[in-house]
């Protein structure tokens, strides 16, 4: 199917980056697709209301004897995410050690590692990097407190001393190194997934509820040939939940522009190898039988922030009375590896590759046509 209008609807990572950065990086991308696909386009400015929690930017693309209007609307929640980055430092510490140890004696750990151990043990590093701090405050409490003793100081002193080095040590040691491993936003991260899906993320709920609500009005009152949710890292299980619960309040597709869903670099084992995240894979199992959504999970082995190959239906041990109708699995490279879960919504290095995150949001053809006949 050709397209000459699509509404994108982008579904943010765990990121409390602002919408001008998201849109800085858009613009630098895309006229870098641009520029090695031969085309020419335009993007205007950010179009953003205050009483809404998204923004929008219009583009333009020419081909040859093509030209596509897309408008490219962020779903913001990085109000939220920086909430959580509020919270204080003793707290996200006893979740990651709380959430980590669920995991292992639920079997979710186990289950992720035997599929993805790369995943598994970088999930692992946190608890590895605390635990470190830790025994490096204790040395230096130790190391202080004897010294005082030598000194002649009372033990209580002595203790009193052990006690403030020690706790210096460990706290100087997680501020200086957070620029580097990012300890606290991971932290934060695996506590805010694990209370969503113990029902304790009442403002998530709410949020997406917003969204499936302008996901549903947009359908029904978009003139666009296709309308496109995408979602990347943690935003893929977020989009699910948000096709799931625009499904539940409408017939989404049946008529009007045809709806698509994208997922980039999902972790979705990470959700829903939970045994209480049933609610997320109850969603999983909607989607799969849904007739009038196509959904693309798009995984690259190169992104070791991500499980591929994965089936997101069978992966999760859903079974379903008919032959699934989605996801369509496409595996991809990317590099470099490091980056290359960042490497989603980059610009390719080359053209005619079978994925380009630009051709699809602002390009001639419907997600499943580029996806499956580039």
């Amino acid at each position: 199917m050709q397209v000459h209008r699509r509404l994108v609807m982008f579904v943010q990572g765990y990121d409390a980056r602002s919408i001008a950065e998201h849109f800085q990086n858009f613009r630098r991308e895309y006229r870098l697709t641009c520029a090695r696909q031969g085309l020419t386009g335009e993007v205007g400015p950010i179009n953003e209301k205050s009483e809404e929690f998204s923004a929008s930017w219009d583009v333009t693309t020419r081909g040859d004897g093509w030209q596509t209007e897309t408008r490219y609307r962020l779903l913001r929640w990085n109000d939220l995410v920086q909430k959580d980055f509020a919270r204080p430092a003793w707290w996200k510490i006893v979740q990651m050690y709380r959430t980590v140890g669920i995991a292992m004696l639920n079997g979710a750990f186990m289950r992720m590692l035997r599929l993805n151990w790369c995943y598994a043990l970088m999930s692992f590093v946190p608890i590895l990097l605390i635990t470190a701090w830790v025994l490096f405050g204790s040395f230096v409490g130790i190391l202080c407190m004897g010294l005082v003793t030598r000194l002649g100081a009372p033990e209580l002193v002595a203790k009193f001393v052990g006690i403030v080095t020690g706790l210096g040590g460990f706290s100087s040691l997680l501020w200086l190194t957070e620029p580097f491993t990012g300890l606290f936003k991971r932290c934060d991260e695996v506590a805010s997934i694990d209370e969503f899906i113990n029902g304790k993320r009442k403002d998530w709920s709410q949020r997406l509820d917003i969204f499936a609500g302008e996901l549903a009005n947009a359908v029904h009152d978009s003139k666009a040939d296709e309308v496109l949710i995408v979602g990347h890292g943690l935003g893929a299980m977020l989009a699910i939940n948000l096709v799931g619960r625009a499904l539940s309040r409408t017939a989404l597709g049946s008529h009007g522009p045809r709806v698509a869903l994208l997922t980039l670099g999902a972790s979705l084992p990470a959700v829903g190898f939970n045994p209480e995240a049933k609610g997320f894979r109850n969603r999983l199992r909607q989607l799969a039988e849904a007739t009038n959504v196509d959904w693309v999970d798009v995984q690259s082995r190169d992104d070791i922030r991500s499980f591929a190959p994965f089936d997101p239906i069978a992966g999760h041990g859903i079974v379903l009375d008919a032959e699934p109708q989605n996801p369509r699995i496409v595996e991809i490279r990317l590099q470099p590896w490091h980056r290359a879960h960042a490497q989603f919504l980059m610009a390719n290095a080359r053209p005619g590759m079978i994925y380009d995150y630009y051709l699809i949001c602002c390009g001639p053809s419907d997600l499943m046509t580029q996806l499956t006949k580039p």
